[in-house]
């Protein structure tokens, strides 16, 4: 069986997930029994290219896990018949990758402007942040909080109605570029703000009440690149000392329990940690930014994909954090709203118990910072789709995001501190 293994290997190790045809690229499920099952996976991430969605790095497989990962289209005979000999069961949730990004765009609205039900480029995107606080002035304003690797203005929206002294909610989408239902529920949250203000009483006590700050793509380089080059890039694009490797995890990048578990120090890696904390531009100005607003800045909440999940710290330590009984309550709250619309089911808890610990999170880092609502939401879908959930979900799950996200602004605005 080794001699198998080392034969597929051999003439893969350097073939980088950028031969961008992903045709006949297939998803694989499996769920190792025990330790050898684990190792058989390790070897193959050794051997051959392997992109992990879930958990995302190979360091994280335990026996028991549910296990999504990609392998280019030559592999996957192979990596089939080395599952079935090591006596793993498999599904394969996508069969043919390039059919499932074609099928992405199933979007209704085919307009070539600005669309809340289909995914936008970032050119798009950029324009829009701009129309909304143009056409919004008394609800909308937009700045600049810094600047990316590649030199591009990482926009925030303020959303609220104008008052002094006002606590806020920050809210960020982008931080791994393939996540695109993250960005497109940020633009709904914006949207359904300024649209619904003056009708729906939640939202217009909470505008009334507070600020939110919401960025619509942090990752900005790395969301670009998944339209231009590589649909399935995670990392920033910054380039590292040393290595043709290009990029770093931007949530593996704060400076809490840094690089010590679940994040990786090699730069070949798409959970590097980066060269130190806050290396990464857009990392650094997002910190810098929240820093600034400590003293209004209420909660935080930071938007990805998939796996339908609302974490909250820590995944840098088991630890528990001293808040957890009141943050276990509201993300139970939470997440029975978001039910309510599509019975779309969400799973609750820390972080580092409830999927698997990760070193250098926003979440944790602004938790830390003294923002004692911080939340992570993980958004659709379980795995069918995975990063490549189609347009016509995003009014869906923006739908029912929102109920979620009200719930928590709500819960936060009563409960200031």
């Amino acid at each position: 069986m080794w001699a198998l293994l080392v034969l597929i290997g051999a003439a893969s190790v350097s073939a980088h997930l950028q031969d961008l045809s992903f045709d006949g690229q297939k998803v694989f499920r499996v769920i190792p029994q025990n330790d050898e099952q684990v190792e058989t996976l390790n070897f193959l991430a050794s051997i051959m290219e392997v992109d992990f969605w879930q958990p995302d790095s190979v360091k994280l497989l335990r026996p028991k896990m549910q296990v999504d990962f990609r392998v280019e289209a030559e592999k996957s005979f192979e990596v089939e018949e080395l599952l079935r000999k090591s006596g793993m069961k498999h599904q394969v949730l996508i069969d043919n990758l390039q059919a499932a990004m074609d099928a992405q765009f199933d979007s209704k609205a085919r307009t070539n402007g600005h669309s809340y039900e289909k995914y936008n480029n970032w050119d798009t995107i950029a324009a829009w942040t701009a129309d909304i606080a143009n056409q919004n002035p008394d609800l909308v304003s937009r700045s600049v909080i810094g600047e990316t690797y590649e030199g591009r203005p990482i926009y925030v929206l303020k959303v609220g109605k104008g008052g002094t002294d006002k606590k806020a909610i920050f809210i960020d989408c982008g931080f791994h570029a393939r996540e695109w239902i993250s960005p497109a529920f940020c633009q709904w949250f914006v949207k359904e703000a300024v649209e619904t203000y003056g009708e729906d009483s939640v939202i217009t006590t909470l505008l009334d009440t507070l600020d939110f700050y919401v960025v619509p793509v942090v990752n900005i380089d790395g969301y670009i690149y998944t339209w231009t080059n590589n649909r399935m890039w995670r990392k920033t694009r910054s380039k590292n000392a040393g290595t043709t490797c290009i990029g770093t995890d931007p949530n593996r990048n704060f400076n809490a329990g840094w690089c010590t578990i679940g994040a990786s120090s090699s730069p070949c890696s798409s959970t590097y940690c980066g060269s130190e904390p806050e290396s990464e531009k857009e990392t650094k100005a997002l910190a810098d930014f929240i820093r600034e607003h400590l003293s209004t800045i209420k909660a935080y909440l930071t938007i990805h994909s998939y796996s339908q999940l609302l974490l909250f710290p820590y995944s840098y330590t088991y630890n528990l954090p001293s808040d957890y009984r009141e943050l276990n309550s509201i993300a139970s709250a939470a997440v029975k709203q978001l039910a309510s619309l599509y019975n779309t089911k969400y799973t609750y808890g820390p972080g580092a118990t409830t999927i698997y610990p990760a070193a250098g999170g926003s979440d944790d880092w602004a938790y830390d910072q003294g923002i004692k609502y911080s939340f992570t939401l993980e958004l659709r879908d379980t795995g069918r789709y995975g990063f490549l959930l189609p347009e016509s979900q995003i009014k869906p799950t923006s739908e029912e995001t929102l109920l979620a996200v009200k719930y928590i602004a709500n819960y936060v605005l009563e409960h200031l501190y």
